[in-house]
Parts: structure tokens; sequence; C-alpha cells
């Protein structure tokens, strides 16, 4: 039997395909214009696009960002066709979120993925606040288990809660839950919003719970806001529209995490459509870039026709840092210089 959460799954899905504004395409990252080299100095052939992330290396700083999961032909599919790609392509993977394989224990193949990916890094994911009821450090470890992962995303929705029908929406002093997550896992704690973007004050609270690697995940890209509204039809308002635009951009979200680059990991996601916004993300300090939106019907097609996504963004990544006579992610990475105007 198919539970509510599964169901939920469902239909989260089937809301990209009944409206294509869920993808908000704000494009914020057109507002930053960088340099352009006549005289780029370097052999395109020769720009090396790699990076080391969890320990393990990746072809370029790509991360395909947590999707779904569960007990449902579509989501293994979905799953097992993005792991594979991963894998070939060298690039990282996270999954949505997990707490399904524990109300219905057959969901949990659809987390099973280290075999289609065995060397690439994989990363867990559970709802931050579902610590305030009665989700524990065990859980965490047991989705962690399942997935063979390399990490455990907790991420924050607030907003998404406070929309959907059921949501949970005890927020209260959850910095404390995680910082017992972080004691008892044995990998590491990522924080991630989910599209309406981490403030300094989120970088700290996490900071203090022990947590070093944080996804500012701001708008641009896909509403949750908006595809819960599909989902509250019954209730005659339309919150889900009203806040379907609400937070920070992800560009302003990583300017504004910069202070803490000494202490902590940056991760992009939120709007990132090309290889330039990846490397405009970078400039701006993020060690990894993630989306999520794009790789979506591909997964539901093939292997290959996510692969194909992949090595697309990935020859923009090059292509850019090649005009901008870099040489590699390091001379690229937190370097502004680049940057010619901001609009």
């Amino acid at each position: 039997m198919i539970d509510q959460t599964n169901d939920r799954k469902i239909e989260h899905i089937r809301a990209f395909d009944v409206d294509p504004d869920i993808e908000r395409n704000g494009r914020y990252f057109d507002r930053i214009r960088l340099i352009h080299r006549g005289f780029p100095e370097i052999d395109l052939s020769a720009v090396d696009t790699s990076i080391e992330f969890l320990g393990k290396r990746l072809s370029f700083p790509l991360l395909i960002s947590s999707m779904t999961g569960g007990n449902h032909e579509l989501v293994r599919t979905i799953n097992r066709n993005l792991a594979v790609a991963a894998e070939h392509c060298q690039v990282a993977l996270a999954v949505g979120s997990q707490r399904v394989m524990f109300s219905d224990p057959e969901a949990a193949e659809s987390f099973d993925l280290r075999k289609y990916a065995p060397t690439t890094p994989l990363i867990a994911n559970v709802g931050a606040v579902q610590l305030n009821y009665g989700f524990s450090a065990q859980q965490c470890q047991a989705a962690v288990d399942v997935l063979q992962a390399d990490a455990l995303y907790l991420h924050l929705n607030p907003l998404q809660e406070a929309v959907q029908p059921e949501g949970d929406t005890n927020f209260a002093n959850i910095a404390r839950l995680v910082a017992d997550v972080v004691a008892n896992l044995d990998v590491p704690v990522l924080l991630k919003e989910v599209g309406s973007g981490l403030m300094p004050a989120d970088i700290e609270l996490g900071l203090q719970s022990g947590v070093r690697h944080f996804d500012v995940a701001g708008t641009g890209g896909t509403s949750w806001s908006r595809i819960e509204q599909h989902r509250r039809q019954s209730t005659g308002d339309g919150l889900g529209y009203t806040f379907q635009d609400w937070g920070v951009p992800t560009p302003v979200a990583l300017r504004m995490a910069k202070p803490y680059l000494d202490r902590a990991t940056l991760i992009s996601s939120g709007g990132l459509r090309d290889g330039i916004d990846m490397v405009k993300s970078v400039i701006l300090g993020a060690s990894l870039c993630g989306a999520a939106a794009p790789f979506l019907k591909p997964a539901m097609e093939s292997a290959e026709a996510v692969i194909t996504v992949i090595e697309r963004l990935r020859k923009e990544f090059v292509t850019a840092m090649f005009l901008l006579g870099m040489p590699d992610v390091v001379s690229l990475f937190g370097n502004e210089q680049l940057i010619l105007e901001e609009r």
C-alpha cells in the first residue's frame, strides 16, 4: 500500500507536467557580467575542471540536487537513471527526502543506489524539521546506510511546510537537535535550504551545531511553494502563489555567506541553469553547484538522456573558464576580479 508520503512524491512530480511556471526562471545570475579575454593565454583542451568533494574526485563541480524517492516505479526509474549518469560522468548526486522509507519500508529500494554509482559521492537526505517530530540520529544513520552515502543533507524547508496542507511546522530549537545528529553520525552533515536561501544567521547556527557544509539554495529556480499550492486547492486560498518567489536569490545568498569561507564550504543551488551560472557561482565562493529541474524529465527517459544534460553543462563550464583565461577551478574560486559589472 502506498502511503500519504509516497502519494505526495508523485504529486510533486506530476505538478511539473501541468504547471510550467513552477520553474520560476529568475535568471538572477544574468545580472552578473564577466570579463572576456581575447588573449586567454591557455589551451582549451588543457583546462582542468576537476575538483575534490567529500574526499572524492569529480570531473567538474556539479551536484545533481535532491529530487525524489519512494515506493513507486517512476521514482525508482528516476533515481536509477540519475545514479548511473552521475557515475558515468563522475559528478555528485543527492537523493530526495528519505522520510518515506520509514513509513513504507519498500520505498528504501529507491535509495539503494550505490550499486549503480560505486565511486561517485552520494548524499542522503532528511528534513531537519522531522527532528522535532521524533526523528532520531539513529534514523538519520539508517538513511545514510541505505544509500551508503558520503554525507547527509538535513534540508530546511519552512516555507514548503507552511504551504503544504499537512506540513510539519514546528521549527523551534532545531539547531540543538542538528548538533546531536552531527555528533552521532559517521559522515558529514550538510545543511540545505530548498529554494528560499540560507542567511548568515542560519550559517551561524549551523556552525555552532558543528556543520561545515552549507547549500544556500536560493530563489530563482523551482518553487516548492507553488508546487504545494497544487495540493492545497481544497483550501480555497492562494498561499503558495503569494509566496512562490519568497526568499533570497542565490547569487545574493552566496555574497552574504562570503565571510564564512574560512570556516564553511558553500554549495550553490537554486536557479542554476547553465555552465555560466556554475562559473559565476564558483567565482562567488561556491565549491559545488547543484541543479535538479534540468534533470527531472531526462531522468524519466533514460540515463543517457541525463548524461546528455551533464555533458552540455560541462562543455559550457569549460568554455566559460577558457574565455576567462582560467586554467583550473582553483584559479576561478572566489576570484571576483573576473566580474566586469553587476546590474
